[in-house]
């Protein structure tokens, strides 16, 4: 795979003049395979340069070092970085966090007077978990603290530009801004010098709370930027399609490479729509002649609703909790209610006397009050004599259950993931399960923490996974419970804050089998056919089928992508998504749309081509 001399060589000529640097490449242009270049171009020029390298897996981490190993090159994870450089400044760390804490940036729910002196005798630890009161910090605390430090004690800056002459930093557009600030803020008023570099692309900047671009570092000069425009995975109609939806100046073309995956494939591309939505008719029409809907591995289908997948993938009684709690529902429309007639109300009074207050009826004008004690007795009752004030702080929405992203150490590893306390809890008893099951051992002990010092801790452990693995038609709550006893999974501080904030949730979920989680996370892991848009990022399919709908969402809108109108953040968000999940396809890719206005189809026939639109 030959490489094109001249990004590596403009790279270099950015690097002799000490200039930090930008590669951006669109979807399937090879930028891990270029900074794998860059690092061996580095070691090359000087074989006793320290170069960090980072990125947001420990799957990536293994993949760049399988790829290229030097004695001084120090690959790792974003916080494993960031815990490197300021876990040996032990006072300054719990002064830090004292602060953090003080100011509520740092959430201790212990009621704990959390102290210099009470943590005069505590080592500040970096986890899985987290247990402020017993200085032990998780991943969200690492960022904090990061940036607080570096803001806070300019000599860290000084130490790190020493420590390592490169900092390379992969998938610059999944980084948490805090992250960019400490690289390209804090670590430039230093005068000690070193050279930062970036690879990524911004149009793939899907994930909710991370930088999506560092467009102001380089119109100010601060980074270079090198383009590469090169694709060497979607044939020729998919890279034609990418480029019309790109919103940057790369524009891509196929690798001119014998090699590429892509060579000489000009591959296909359909837009599909109907009035219809039955996904199982669809998917049998000629479309589709040759896709094998049972292999996740070569054909998958993109939804951007969870909704359409849960009682496909078999998690559809946690979907219902988080998706159509009916009086969490009754309780939002009384909030609007309140808000629309301006009524002034005593918000510590209870649910049930807030909803005699403010009485809601339904079409049939029947009071919804009725119709839920009716329905849902339990449910209503377990509320009812609670504060209001306490109720309308309990929000559920989907997002809580599955996120945005995969749901152990990319959704850990990344910020912005909206999954709730509970959730993560239970994505980390099945990483256990999976770390020990793969003889990840270290990696298993390192998450958890679990102690061995004898045989009989190893036979306790192995009997206590196998216990596990057979809970499947157990409740949640079991399994919650079973994973704390034998130390596989300890409850922390954000299961405790959990608790307390939503015990209603809690005990909903609690009684479902835990064979409803182990389907979701096969899901969100991608273990199944069925994905959504979010979770793709990264992959690459031979078939690709992308589910959209007529836009009734808050954050993407597909009539706002086909009619370019409505607001610049939703119509930005939606063409980056839309960008992502066409730019799968290494061969194939159909794209359905529900019911669409005519305006839509003819915008389709103008991005897809009049002969590539049907109607079915």
């Amino acid at each position: 795979m030959a490489e094109k001399l001249g990004v590596i060589e403009e790279i270099f000529y950015h690097v002799s003049k000490g200039e930090n640097f930008l590669l951006s490449g669109g979807a399937g242009s090879g930028k891990t395979y270029s900074l794998v270049q860059v690092l061996k171009r580095i070691f090359e020029l000087n074989p006793k340069a320290n170069v960090a390298c980072i990125t947001y897996t420990n799957v990536a981490v293994k993949e760049i070092n399988s790829r290229v190993r030097f004695e001084n090159l120090r690959v790792s994870t974003i916080h494993d970085f960031l815990w490197d450089n300021i876990k040996t400044f032990q006072k300054n760390l719990k002064e830090s966090l004292v602060e953090l804490i003080s100011s509520e940036k740092i959430v201790d729910s212990s009621g704990e007077d959390i102290n210099l002196n009470y943590l005069k005798n505590k080592a500040v630890e970096y986890k899985e978990w987290r247990k402020v009161k017993d200085g032990i910090i998780s991943h969200d605390e690492v960022i904090a603290l990061s940036e607080y430090m570096f803001a806070t004690y300019p000599l860290l800056s000084d130490i790190l530009k020493d420590k390592y002459q490169y900092i390379l930093i992969d998938e610059y557009q999944d980084t948490a801004a805090e992250v960019i600030r400490i690289l390209l803020d804090y670590l430039q008023k230093s005068k000690k010098k070193n050279i930062i570099g970036f690879f990524g692309d911004s149009m793939q900047s899907i994930y909710d709370g991370t930088v999506g671009n560092i467009v102001s570092y380089v119109n100010s000069g601060v980074v270079k930027e090198v383009l590469k425009e090169d694709n060497r995975r979607n044939p020729k109609v998919v890279i034609d399609l990418a480029n019309k939806l790109r919103i940057d100046k790369i524009r891509q073309k196929p690798a001119d490479d014998e090699n590429a995956m892509n060579y000489n494939k000009n591959g296909s591309i359909k837009f599909l729509y109907s009035d219809n939505a039955d996904f199982t008719a669809i998917k049998e029409t000629e479309y589709f002649n040759g896709w094998n809907f049972k292999d996740s591995k070569e054909t998958k289908e993109l939804y951007l609703t969870h909704n359409l997948i849960a009682p496909k993938a078999g998690f559809l009684e946690l979907m219902a909790i988080y998706d159509r709690d009916p009086i969490l529902g009754l309780k939002s429309e009384i909030i609007a209610r309140i808000k629309r007639d301006n009524l002034a109300i005593d918000e510590t009074q209870s649910f049930d006397a807030i909803v005699d207050l403010v009485p809601l009826r339904n079409r049939q004008r029947e009071l919804k009050k009725d119709v839920i004690l009716r329905n849902y007795p339990d449910l209503y009752n377990e509320l009812k004599d609670l504060p209001f004030e306490k109720v309308r702080r309990l929000y559920l929405d989907k997002d809580q259950l599955i996120g945005n992203k995969k749901g152990t150490e990319e959704e850990e590893r990344k910020k912005g993931s909206k999954r709730d306390g509970l959730i993560k809890h239970l994505f980390h008893i099945q990483e256990c399960i999976f770390l020990y099951e793969q003889s990840k051992y270290n990696e298993f002990i390192r998450a958890n923490g679990y102690k061995v010092t004898s045989i009989q801790d190893k036979i306790d452990l192995r009997e206590a996974i196998n216990v596990l693995k057979g809970m499947k038609d157990r409740s949640i709550e079991d399994v919650i419970d079973f994973a704390d006893s034998s130390k596989i999974w300890p409850k922390s501080d954000s299961l405790f804050e959990f608790l307390e904030e939503k015990e209603y949730v809690f005990n909903r979920v609690k009684k479902v089998k835990y064979q409803e989680f182990c389907n979701l996370h096969d899901y969100v892991e991608g273990y199944t056919p069925f994905s959504t848009q979010h979770n793709i990022k990264g992959s690459e399919f031979d078939n690709v089928f992308v589910v959209l709908d007529n836009g009734r969402w808050n954050d993407y809108n597909f009539e706002y992508l086909f009619l370019d109108q409505g607001t610049q953040s939703v119509l930005e968000r939606t063409q980056k998504i839309f960008y992502v999940c066409c730019t799968r396809a290494k061969e194939k890719l159909i794209v359905f749309y529900h019911d669409p206005k005519s305006e839509v189809i003819q915008k389709a026939k103008d991005l897809f081509g009049h002969g590539n639109v049907f109607k079915i």
